[in-house]
């Protein structure tokens, strides 16, 4: 027993010396005795490493890192730690997060509690969108610190104060998708969305159109506004999921409307038609004539 025991400060005495030797800390004028001290506490009763990444010193004070906390988590053989957000300080439009974390020494402990959050305006831009992740760590860290009796901070549990050329936090947000809409407001997302209920119930387009235009209350539907457009997008679906019978027969209304439409054209084609039917039936008697006088 006392064999063991003389072997455990040997070793502890060791690593208390490796990680002076590493830092070059005999040396007074590197550091203050009360740090020499601190670090000789911290390796002897926790068995920290500076090498292995263990603690850090940072603006001449020690902290102690996740690496660290969880090598000692490993040695002490803890039992478990249960991690959970706290929903009612969490909001992800502003990446704010909070957890509770719980870590359990042995099957039989009640358990050691920590909380810890992270944001935009407590974390560095280095783990900008990873600050869910951030508030986990630290939660985790403030745990193990309490369950061991660790009385030194986290580096992770660090808030970050921005550099002088450090821009100021901000919230990342991807644009939303603009509609290419024409001058007169009926956007091409809306006409898909007409076009796909007239394939998927097997409307005449051309009588959808005469009716769209008579819904909104114009003589041509490109004259009509996008809400005007809208609201018979939605009634066009909500009709035809109704009453299918009902819509062919309000568009079949509009079948002689179709047919003045189509027939404006056709009086034009007719009257060349007729000129053009003159003009040779006058070339073959234009023809007989100067026969004739040549003959004579």
């Amino acid at each position: 027993m006392k064999s063991s025991k003389a072997n455990i400060k040997r070793k502890t005495t060791a690593d208390s010396q490796e990680n002076c030797n590493g830092f070059g800390l005999y040396s007074q004028e590197t550091l203050p005795p009360s740090h020499i001290e601190l670090l000789k506490i911290l390796t002897e009763k926790y068995s920290f490493s500076v090498a292995h990444g263990d603690l850090l010193l940072l603006d001449n004070r020690w902290y102690v890192t996740h690496t660290g906390l969880l090598r000692l988590a490993t040695r002490k053989r803890c039992s478990g730690i249960h991690v959970r957000p706290v929903m009612e300080f969490c909001d992800a439009q502003n990446c704010r997060w909070a957890f509770e974390a719980t870590v359990y020494k042995s099957r039989t402990c009640k358990g050691f509690t920590g909380f810890g959050d992270a944001d935009l305006n407590n974390t560095s831009s280095l783990v900008r969108g990873a600050e869910m992740r951030v508030a986990e760590t630290r939660a985790v860290n403030r745990a193990l610190r309490k369950a061991y009796g660790i009385g030194i901070c986290s580096v992770e549990e660090i808030g970050s104060s921005p550099r002088p050329t450090e821009p100021p936090a901000q919230i990342v947000r991807f644009p939303a998708q603009v509609e290419s809409t024409p001058v007169n407001g009926n956007g091409h997302r809306l006409r898909d969305q007409i076009q796909l209920l007239i394939r998927k119930h097997r409307l005449d387009a051309a009588l959808v159109k005469l009716y769209a235009a008579d819904f909104c209350g114009t003589s041509e539907l490109r004259q009509a506004s996008r809400e005007q457009v809208e609201k018979f997008a939605q009634h066009l679906a909500q009709y035809a999921e109704r009453d299918r019978c009902g819509l062919e027969c309000q568009l079949n209304g509009y079948l002689q409307t179709n047919r003045q439409h189509g027939q404006k054209e056709e009086p034009l084609a007719s009257e060349q038609e007729q000129k053009d039917g003159k003009a040779a039936e006058a070339q073959p008697e234009q023809e007989t004539a100067v026969a004739e006088r040549e003959a004579a």
